[in-house]
C-alpha cells in the first residue's frame, strides 16, 4: 500500500465552520453542494468509524450555529464540538488543539468555511507540526472564486493534498464489494 494511502484506522475528520451564517456569506461555488458534501464528509465518518472533531467559530454572533445536519449525523460529534471566541486559526485554541492531538491520527481530511480563512491557517500549522493534511476542495468555500483558488494553491504549495469528497470515498473504499465499500459507495451516490 502506498505510504500516503488515507485509511479509517489511520485518518480523522475536521469539519471546521460549517456554520449558517459563514456559509451565506461564500459565492466561490454552489453553496448548496459545498452543503452536500459537507454533510457526505460527516456521512463518511459515521460509516468509516473515523474519529471526527467538529468546531465553530462565534455560534451566538452573526456566524451562527453549525449545520443541524451535522447534530442528526454525528450527535457525539456536535455535542462535542469545539466552540471557539474567534480564534481565526483553530488550531490556536487549546481545547481543539488537544482534540486533534487526542486522535492519535497523523493523517487528517479536513473541510471549512471559508477555506482562505478558517481552513488555510490551521492547515499550514498542522503541516508545521508533521500531520499529512488532505483538504476537501468541494466541501470548502471562500468569498470569491479568487481568494478560494489562491487558499488552494498555498495550502498544496506548503504540502497538503487537495481532493474532492468522491476521491476520499474511493480511497477509503478500496473494494466496493467490502463491507466498508458498501457503505460508501451508497454515500458516493447519495445525492
Amino acid at each position: 500500500m502506498h505510504k500516503d494511502v488515507f485509511t479509517p484506522d489511520n485518518s480523522a475528520m475536521l469539519l471546521i465552520d460549517h456554520q449558517i451564517g459563514t456559509m451565506a456569506w461564500t459565492h466561490s461555488h454552489d453553496i448548496n453542494l459545498v452543503k452536500q458534501n459537507a454533510l457526505k464528509l460527516a456521512r463518511i465518518a459515521k460509516a468509516a468509524n473515523i474519529p471526527t472533531i467538529l468546531t465553530s467559530s462565534m455560534e451566538d454572533q452573526i456566524q451562527g450555529p453549525l449545520l443541524p445536519e451535522l447534530e442528526a449525523i454525528l450527535p457525539d460529534a456536535f455535542e462535542a464540538r469545539i466552540k471557539r471566541p474567534g480564534i481565526v486559526n483553530a488550531m490556536h485554541h487549546d481545547g481543539f488543539n488537544q482534540a486533534v492531538k487526542a486522535t492519535g491520527r497523523k493523517k487528517l481530511f479536513v473541510a471549512g468555511v471559508t477555506t482562505e480563512i478558517c481552513v488555510t491557517f490551521p492547515v499550514l500549522q498542522m503541516l508545521d507540526e508533521g500531520y499529512e493534511v488532505q483538504v476537501s476542495a468541494d466541501a470548502s468555500a471562500s468569498y470569491t472564486k479568487y481568494g478560494d483558488d489562491i487558499a488552494l494553491r498555498r495550502m498544496e504549495k506548503a504540502g497538503a493534498i487537495i481532493t474532492t469528497v468522491d476521491q476520499i470515498i474511493s480511497e477509503l473504499a478500496v473494494d466496493w464489494t467490502s463491507p466498508l465499500g458498501q457503505k460508501l459507495v451508497g454515500i458516493l451516490n447519495y445525492h
